[in-house]
């Protein structure tokens, strides 16, 4: 584990005005395994000072643990402990804001009654006009029914919600674009169809998000076909197109392709199958993929439908066995599922120049630096290891191209277009091992897939419109 703002406090101290008094506080703070931040003076008080010391903790636990470290030392008094992470989500994330001024009568009129009756009828007339004169051009429904969030599972629609506000905050921040959260009720796919359908007239596309398998397949199909919106479950190709775009890389750095390579995965949940049915758009031909039972092969037993059609598709040669067993000889893992997965043995029986894509959060399928020297190219889901396999280096760009040439749907032409570009935002000199795939932080990368994804719709008809360039802003 590693200290992270994730588990973070703001812990106030009345300190002792007096030579050594905050050595030995920070030195409580070190031998906790606290990760000392910023310090504060927040006042001086006679003969002390009271002070808010930022501290990081591996977890709440470890987190516990540096505060009551604090409570022991001599001549410090903790006022109060605050945790950050609690404290950036008072009030919620998100606000709505206007974009004109309304300071006199005249824009009050223009705003509301009685110009905007104008507009309304002008987009009765033509409801191709909604595109132009309404928010519906740059936003997005972000819709959750709480069923599968994040490695919590069913927490209902309430808790989901600040997972989704700040979904909606990447959006923003990412691709300038206004996403709403909206969290259902209701587990039932046909209710929750109905639901965004519904809705559907006030947005240019649809992400769903954190709706648990096989439901979340259901629900993307139908409202695909109903719909004349993108519609994108983000668990499912978000994940794949940034697994994509990370192997495409790490296959130069071993310099092996696609199409040669044999592929084991663990997890055949919406991340999994949607995974493997991208590398295979894209030209992979061997791929086995396995749940808690082991291979996913032709004529398994207790299969439901989604992973009947699994098999049918991947396992060339139909291999039963573990994970770990399959692992033998193979170049390529990726995990989608859970710690322990696959073991450091079953790692060092790949084939040479191995590749691992262990991204169970927040504890990976195998542990990354047990494995150092055994795999060439090591990636995770954590932030705090190199090769982060993050889903905000796809849908913020994929929206943004598809927003902008007002796509109808995103098509597995533009998925790819996308993963493409995200791998080309690492040049052949940066490239490395520990680098095959670029920050979350990189300005670069969501211009640069809304650019591919704009294209790709246009190519293959998806667009209703055509532009020179995507923007990054309304």
């Amino acid at each position: 584990m590693h200290p992270s703002a994730s588990f973070s406090a703001a812990i106030r101290v009345r300190i002792e005005n007096q030579p050594g008094a905050f050595a030995r506080l920070a030195a409580a703070i070190g031998e906790a395994g606290g990760l000392l931040g910023a310090i504060d003076l927040v006042r001086v008080e006679g003969t002390t000072k009271i002070r808010d010391v930022n501290v990081l903790a591996d977890d709440e636990r470890h987190l516990d643990a540096i505060v009551a470290a604090v409570h022991s030392v001599d001549g410090v008094e903790v006022v109060h402990v605050s945790d950050r992470v609690f404290l950036a989500h008072l009030g919620g994330k998100l606000e709505v804001r206007p974009r004109l001024p309304l300071k006199t009568r005249d824009d009050l009129s223009m705003v509301y009654t009685p110009g905007v009756a104008r507009v309304s009828r002008a987009i009765a007339d033509d409801p191709e006009k909604v595109w132009n004169l309404t928010i519906k051009r740059n936003c997005v429904a972000v819709i959750s029914d709480g069923t599968a969030v994040l490695g919590l599972g069913d927490i209902g629609p309430e808790a989901a919600l600040p997972v989704m506000e700040g979904k909606a905050v990447l959006f923003k921040e990412f691709a300038g674009i206004d996403a709403f959260p909206l969290c259902l009720d209701t587990k039932d796919p046909d209710e929750i169809v109905r639901i965004v359908e519904a809705v559907a007239p006030a947005f240019g596309g649809v992400n769903l998000e954190d709706i648990s398998a096989p439901r979340c397949f259901e629900i993307e199909r139908r409202l695909r076909e109903r719909l004349d919106i993108p519609v994108f479950h983000d668990d499912q190709h978000g994940t794949a197109i940034v697994v994509l775009a990370a192997l495409l890389n790490a296959l130069r750095v071993v310099e092996k392709r696609l199409e040669d390579v044999r592929i084991v995965t663990t997890g055949c949940g919406a991340a999994g199958m949607a995974v493997t049915r991208t590398l295979q758009n894209a030209g992979a031909r061997w791929i086995v993929g396995c749940d808690e039972g082991g291979a996913l092969f032709r004529g398994r037993e207790g299969l439901n439908a989604a992973k009947q059609e699994y098999a049918e598709r991947t396992n060339p040669d139909n291999l039963r066995g573990t994970a770990d067993e399959l692992l033998e000889g193979a170049d390529v893992f990726i995990g989608v599922s859970v710690p322990g997965a696959i073991s450091v043995e079953g790692v060092r029986r790949m084939a040479p120049r191995a590749i691992v894509f262990a991204m169970a959060n927040p504890n990976p399928e195998v542990d990354p630096e047990a494995i150092e020297g055994l795999a060439e190219v090591i990636a995770t889901g954590r932030s705090d290891y190199p090769n982060q396999i993050n889903n905000v280096l796809a849908f913020p760009g994929v929206f943004r191209g598809a927003l902008d040439v007002r796509a109808r749907t995103i098509d597995p032409e533009m998925e790819l277009a996308a993963a493409r570009a995200i791998a080309g935002a690492i040049s052949d000199d940066e490239l490395s091992a520990d680098y095959v795939i670029p920050s979350v932080f990189n300005r670069a990368v969501a211009p640069a897939v809304a650019t591919a994804v704009a294209e790709a719709a246009q190519a293959t008809g998806s667009a209703r419109r055509s532009v020179a360039a995507p923007s990054t802003a309304p």
